[in-house]
């Protein structure tokens, strides 16, 4: 006897710009372009609904690639 397909969603990824540490180098925006793009100033930004779709792997390599290490990954609680 199989069990039923598991239909709940993955929790959503929480990815923080510090904006005060952010210097726009756009390696974030370079790496996961889904996820990440630049404001009018050039720093970084979050596209609307980029943590849903990208895959953690993208979002990792994002973070590592910023050189001042502006960039943190977590996962929201449930339900959030």
């Amino acid at each position: 006897m199989t069990s039923p397909p598991d239909h709940r969603r993955p929790p959503q990824m929480e990815i923080r710009i510090d904006h005060r540490t952010c210097i726009g180098s756009g390696q974030c925006t370079l790496t996961a372009p889904a996820v990440f793009t630049q404001d009018d100033d050039g720093y970084a930004t979050l596209v609307p609904e980029g943590a849903r779709t990208a895959t953690p792997r993208q979002v990792t390599q994002a973070a590592l690639s910023c050189p001042v290490q502006a960039i943190a990954v977590g996962n929201a609680p449930p339900g959030a």
